[in-house]
């Protein structure tokens, strides 16, 4: 099976859209490690889509704190204020289908899914410190998972890391093979608010038979969907920022 991997899209219907084409054809499955909606403008749209489409789903902060599930007074102004928006246009049956998004991890094929770190859906795994720390409670031999909108993995083998690079600005495509003698955790980045200086969007290709993952970048429409948050009052820093993938 072939596993299309996506994780924080946050509401940017142009980012998605991309992916799904740059991937078309790549994959026979979606899944998605959370934070549908957040940040940018089109949360109904991002929601109708997932509704539709995605077979395999956690929920992530984001997910959380725009159903009502979680407290904003953490979120930062800029998220704080684009959540409260997001709650005031949520149609009723996504606002329902963000609550009932389950908490990772979800156990799939020889896999699983998560929003933060295998131990705690809102804990940030950005470091070889990070994935150490969680290395010796692993479940599965190998986990998708987001939150840092920053694309990278890591090999683990207790207590050892080693850190799997990214695209390369230059590229649009990185294959890794997963060895059975180790451990994988995977983040394959944000679709719709990348923050490792690359504004392309991400995404993955997982494909359990031959066990390869491959990450992933393509370019969107960033005007487009910069306009569309400007249009909707959102804080401009929010379009600002996903020019520079910051």
């Amino acid at each position: 099976m072939r596993y299309l991997i996506l994780s924080d899209i946050h509401s940017n219907w142009q980012a998605l859209e991309a992916v799904l084409e740059h991937a078309a054809g790549t994959y026979d499955c979606v899944l998605c490690c959370g934070d549908l909606v957040g940040y940018g403008a089109d949360p109904n749209r991002v929601i109708d889509w997932s509704r539709e489409n995605v077979q395999g789903i956690v929920r992530g902060n984001h997910d959380k704190g725009c159903a009502g599930l979680d407290d904003l007074d953490w979120f930062n102004n800029a998220a704080r204020s684009s959540a409260r928006w997001t709650q005031a246009v949520l149609s009723e049956v996504n606002l329902e289908y963000l609550e009932r998004l389950p908490r990772g991890p979800l156990a799939l094929d020889g896999f699983s899914l998560v929003h933060g770190s295998p131990l705690d859906e809102d804990e940030y795994v950005l470091s070889d410190a990070d994935a150490a720390g969680v290395s010796g409670y692993l479940e599965a031999p190998l986990y998708f998972f987001g939150h840092t909108h920053i694309q990278r993995g890591f090999r683990l083998s207790h207590p050892s890391v080693w850190y799997l690079g990214q695209v390369g600005q230059d590229r649009e495509r990185r294959r890794f093979d997963l060895e059975r003698r180790y451990a994988y955790l995977i983040n394959p980045g944000s679709v719709g608010q990348p923050r490792d200086r690359d504004p392309r969007a991400a995404y993955a290709i997982y494909d359990s038979e031959s066990r390869a993952v491959t990450l992933c970048r393509t370019r969107y429409d960033i005007p487009g969907a910069q306009a569309r948050i400007l249009r909707a009052g959102l804080p401009a820093h929010l379009a600002d920022r996903l020019a520079l993938g910051a």
